[in-house]
This record gives C-alpha cells, sequence and structure tokens, in this order.
C-alpha cells in the first residue's frame, strides 16, 4: 500500500474501477500526485457499491471487467438518482474504434480515452471533470 499525504477536506475524490492491480496502482499513483483522495473497485457491482456508500468528484472506469463490465456499471449509475447520476465519469479502454467511443457515451461516459494512458493526459482529463484546476 501507498503512502499517501493526508486528506485534504476540499480533494476532490476519485473513484477508480478496473480489474487490472497494474492499472489501478499506476492510476492512483498520477491522481494522488495531483491531489485526489482515490478509491478503488475491482468490477462494476463492487463500484455501484462503493458509489451508493460514499461521494466522489469523479469515476475513472474500465471497458472490460468480470461481473459487471463498465458499460453496465455506468448505465446501472445514470439509472440512479441524481445525486448519483451526474458523477463525471472517464472510461477507459484498449478498444480504440469509434463504435467503442459511442458505446461509452451513450452508457454515460463523459469522455473516453484509450489506454495505455500517459500520466499528464489521466490527470488533465480527471481535474477537468472533477472541475478543479491544474
Amino acid at each position: 500500500m501507498s503512502e499517501t499525504a493526508p486528506e485534504s477536506v476540499d480533494a476532490p475524490r476519485v473513484l477508480i474501477v478496473d480489474d487490472a492491480s497494474l492499472v489501478r496502482m499506476y492510476y492512483r499513483g498520477a491522481l494522488e500526485r495531483a491531489g485526489f483522495v482515490v478509491d478503488e473497485a475491482l468490477n462494476g457491482i463492487e463500484g455501484l457499491e462503493r458509489v451508493l456508500t460514499a461521494t466522489y468528484n469523479l469515476l475513472v472506469v474500465d471497458v472490460n471487467m468480470p461481473k459487471m463490465d463498465g458499460f453496465s456499471f455506468l448505465r446501472a449509475l445514470r439509472a440512479r438518482e441524481p445525486s448519483v447520476r451526474s458523477i463525471p465519469a472517464l472510461m477507459t479502454s484498449t478498444e480504440a474504434g469509434d463504435g467503442d467511443r459511442e458505446a461509452a457515451r451513450a452508457a454515460g461516459a463523459n469522455f473516453y480515452l484509450v489506454k495505455p494512458l500517459r500520466e499528464d493526459v489521466l490527470v488533465a482529463h480527471a481535474l477537468a471533470l472533477a472541475g478543479r484546476r491544474p
């Protein structure tokens, strides 16, 4: 487990929903260095449980996961009460086709990035979607 700075009361909270531990670790490091407080979920079902029990400013969601994929997770989330369905979502995937981007938007993603992600690209999009300045 990585050491993190003490949580700031106004620090943006992000939930990373991805089944790959190395991806979660990479995203966590980048986002914590950018001032985010980070939580993790291994799939969409766990992600929904976390979203319903905590407050987040941003979701970073993978497409391909076991139990519940990212598209299903976002569709389920967007069908909930306004406080939950309005959380901005950054979807990530190795799939790079126009149809994949469109499917992400249709499911409720605010933006779609293709893996592998450079740290500066991830952080810039995360800060913008969370309404924060770099």
